[in-house]
Formats: C-alpha cells, structure tokens, sequence
C-alpha cells in the first residue's frame, strides 16, 4: 500500500508480484499472494514467494528484473517482508508424528491408545534458531570464528558498531531515510521511524559480554544486527515502460551476480566474493564505485570481509585470482548507517540495501553503486547499479 501511495501506479498495470521471506508462516504460505491481495492488487496479477535466507527481497528483485529481460513483463513489484515478533513455534517432532497419526485413527480405541503414549516431553516445543542446517551451528558463532580468523579485535567490532548506529542517527535527523512507510501496530502506537538506533559510547558496548561463544568471543548483541519486523516493497520497470508512463528512475539496475562458498569456514564472506565478479560483469573498478551499501550482519563480518578484500593472499590462495580486489573507502561505505542500526528483517533487507544506494547517489551526485548481502548457506548477491542525472 505504501508503494501504490508513493508511486500512483495503478495498479492494473503491474504485470506480476515477487516477494522474499524467510521464517514462512503455513497460513500465508504465498505471501506475496496474499499481501498483494490485501493491497488491493488486482486478483488478476500473479504472485509468488522466493527465499534466499537474508537475500530473499534480492532474489525477488533480481527475479522481476529477469521477468523483464525476458519479454514476460513491463511492470514488476518486488519486495520481502519477515515477521520476527510472531515466529512460528513448532511442536516437537514427537507430538506432531502423535497428532498427524491421531488425525488418521478410525476408532475411539485407537485414538485412546495413542494419547496414552503422550509424554510431558512431548510438548516440548521447537524454537526457531538462526542455525545452518549443514553445520547447526549458528550464525553469531561463525561471526566470532570469522573475526578470530582475521584478528578483528573486540575493540574494532564495537567502534564499527557504534559507528554503524552515529551515522544512521545522523541520517534520520536530517531527514535522510525518506522511504519508511508509517505503520499502525495494533494495539499500539504508529510506527513512524525506525526505532532500533541507539548510539552508545564504547564504554557502555564494552559491558557487555559475548553473546555466542563465551567467555572469549567477540561477538556481542552490541556489535551484531538485531532482528526485527520490517517489510519493503520496490517498483521495477523497463525504461521504455517507465519513460511511456512519465516516471523518472531512481536507478538502473546495471548486473548482478550470485555466489555460494563454504558454509562453515566462509559463511559471511560472500560479499569478498562477489564484489570482482560484479564489478567485472559490469565493467567497472572499484575505484568507479561512489556508493557502497553492504548488509551489516556483524560488525567482525563486514571488517573480516575489508581485510578479505585487501589481501594479496587471501585472493590468490582462495579466490583464484592473480590480486585482491581492495577495500572501499569508509567515506563512501554505509554512510547512513546499516544493519547494525536500522535492524535486519531477512525477507526485507535486500530492498532497502538498493533503494538506500539509490538515494544516496542522488544525493551525493554519484553514478555507480554497489550493493552486496551475505546469507545463511553461504551465498551472497552482489549488484552494481547506475544512476544518470536527470
């Protein structure tokens, strides 16, 4: 809704609706079914749900831009949303194998006889945790090992935090975050910004202890991305279509790539590996690069992948390549804050991550942005975008 507000596109004119998420409700399987109906979306227009653990709203960004390179569309919604304050809690494997027999019994007997095996352990319940299912082990616990590989030192993580929180702050107070859509969380107040930025001080983040691997980990709730509710939603067109209906783009999306890499040892390290792939792709440097705009998971993943990416022998010896790619300049990296402060909603981020780049090229009197997203699995995307001066 907030889209068709901003944009006035009617809404017959889209084409088709892809949507990322992650944790999927069962009731609303086909989200993005279901949310474009509740927009008021034509019942006409087909949609349908992609995920990709944190690049989910990527992959139905970059889903729409093929629908379009194909001939199949003119007019694509893209976006993800993810529900972190209600998350499906699962009964333990033991009661729903009760429950789903007990649905099949056909006599009283039997059905009494299977509730006289039910146990106080049965109802024990599953939690959802942010674990890799090739390794369990969670996502925090590879940050720690990550930045213990590359010597990030607890001090570095929470001054890039408290950095990631000063700079959003900064942004927010000058009016900078342009695209959050109020929201009306019943039962409560409207939801005008976004509420997780709060600048500390490095005193304050030193209290705290490790949140993964204690007592000498690194990793704190500090210094990594906090989960939170959040949706988003984008508007793709070709340009023919979009000059015809007199809008102006924020942005062209000039290539993409997708990479996978180990899930123990290389978990977050997507982005050193997709950063040469797309800047080859689309024929650029990283010199060109005036924006950079990189998912925040943890402070040690992003500094872990700045010492990747200036490494001689870290590209040479794991990346087959002859040179490291470099390390974007911090006056031109996150400048108005990241996941870190703005909080991370898996199925949503990816859309912010682009439209954020666009913004600030537009506001910067840039032309090239780069966006990349690590993800659970071990895969990253990474995309470089164009603006021209309109």
């Amino acid at each position: 809704r907030g889209l068709l507000t901003r944009t006035s596109v009617p809404k017959d004119v889209v084409d088709y609706i892809v949507y990322g998420t992650v944790i999927q409700e069962v009731k609303t399987s086909n989200v993005a079914r279901e949310a474009a109906l509740g927009a008021g979306f034509s019942d006409k227009t087909p949609a349908h749900t992609v995920t990709m653990a944190c690049i989910s709203s990527n992959q139905a960004m970059t889903t729409g831009v093929g629908l379009i390179a194909a001939g199949q569309c003119d007019v694509v919604v893209a976006g993800g949303v993810e529900l972190m304050s209600d998350v499906p809690i699962r009964h333990s494997r033991k009661m729903r194998k009760t429950m789903l027999t007990l649905n099949r019994a056909k006599t009283l007997g039997q059905k009494l006889s299977l509730i006289s095996k039910i146990r106080p352990d049965y109802f024990a319940p599953e939690l959802p945790a942010v674990a890799e299912f090739s390794t369990s082990e969670t996502m925090g616990h590879s940050a720690d090992r990550l930045a213990a590989a590359f010597g990030v030192s607890r001090a570095e993580q929470d001054e890039y935090a408290l950095r990631s929180h000063t700079l959003a702050k900064k942004a927010q107070d000058e009016g900078l975050l342009l695209d959050v859509v109020p929201f009306k969380v019943p039962g409560k107040d409207t939801v005008t910004k976004d509420n997780g930025i709060r600048p500390s001080s490095m005193e304050q983040m030193g209290k705290l202890k490790p949140a993964f691997v204690k007592p000498y980990g690194t990793v704190t709730a500090a210094n990594s991305s906090f989960l939170t509710d959040g949706a988003s939603a984008i508007l793709l067109m070709s340009e023919e279509k979009a000059l015809a209906m007199g809008y102006k783009p924020k942005a062209y999306l000039r290539d993409f790539v997708y990479v996978s890499q180990d899930p123990k040892d290389q978990l977050l390290l997507g982005p050193t590996y997709a950063t040469p792939k797309v800047l080859e792709r689309a024929g650029l440097t990283l010199n060109d690069i005036d924006v950079f705009e990189f998912h925040e998971a943890f402070a040690g993943q992003i500094l872990a992948n700045l010492k990747a990416m200036d490494s001689d022998w870290f590209a040479q010896n794991y990346m087959g390549r002859k040179a490291k790619v470099g390390v974007p300049p911090l006056d031109k990296f996150n400048t108005w804050g990241g996941s870190l402060s703005l909080g991370h909603p898996f199925g949503a981020t990816g859309c912010r991550l682009v439209i954020t780049a666009a913004h600030r090229l537009k506001k910067e009197g840039g032309q090239f942005g780069l966006v990349a997203a690590c993800a659970a699995g071990g895969q990253v995307m990474g995309c470089a975008e164009v603006l021209f001066p309109w």
